[in-house]
């Protein structure tokens, strides 16, 4: 009988409300630094972002609908999903055409915009924002403070305060720089799950490669 009843408890539990395409409140931009990223996972998958003869720095992870607390995923879509023309478009500032794939699915998909709309506002987001130039050209790995990233950014991009950016960290690396824009791509205050930055004093950050 206990089991039955336990049975019927969870029949009777609502499901998941499914997130719904173009309703969301802000994007994060996403901006991975990749030899970092290479350091702690594309190497070991042999990705060709980080083959030899590429040279990538700032990197587009992606630009994400966000909830004022929490983000949508996976939505329902009217629209034809991506070709790999679509993908392979974006790697120049994606490192991959898997990303973009990933990217869309997860992420453009709650978009609203169709796949093109999608990647062309991605990629106008990241264009917009000024990439400190001053990290490209270290030689050797460095060990700094992760507000020093920030710094850089504010510094570089007019306008950009601290609340509006946050760096994070993985593994005592630099991984991201997310910056808070408005569904018209303006700056804006992150969200309370967003805002929270990385507090080390000596976070690795590797030299393009």
């Amino acid at each position: 009988m206990l089991r039955i009843l336990a049975l019927l408890c969870v029949v009777a539990l609502p499901a998941k409300a499914q997130d719904v395409a173009g309703e969301f409140d802000y994007y994060v931009l996403s901006l991975s630094w990749s030899p970092n990223w290479c350091a702690l996972d594309g190497d070991s998958r042999n990705s060709p972002q980080c083959e030899d003869d590429k040279d990538f720095g700032w990197v587009l992870h992606g630009l994400w609908p966000q909830y004022e607390n929490g983000w949508p995923a996976d939505c329902r879509h009217t629209f034809r999903n991506p070709s790999r023309a679509d993908t392979s478009a974006m790697a120049d500032i994606m490192g991959t055409s898997g990303l973009a794939w990933h990217q869309w699915n997860k992420h453009g998909s709650c978009s609203g915009l169709s796949p093109d709309d999608y990647y062309a506002l991605a990629r106008l987001a990241y264009e917009q924002v000024t990439r400190p130039a001053v990290f490209r050209r270290l030689e050797d790995p460095i060990t700094l403070p992760a507000s020093l990233i920030e710094e850089a950014f504010m510094r570089e991009n007019e306008g950009l305060d601290a609340d509006e950016i946050t760096i994070t960290c993985r593994s005592q690396r630099i991984q991201e720089a997310r910056i808070c824009l408005t569904r018209d791509l303006e700056l804006r205050r992150c969200g309370s799950d967003v805002i929270r930055d990385c507090t080390l004093d000596d976070a690795l950050f590797d030299p393009v490669r």
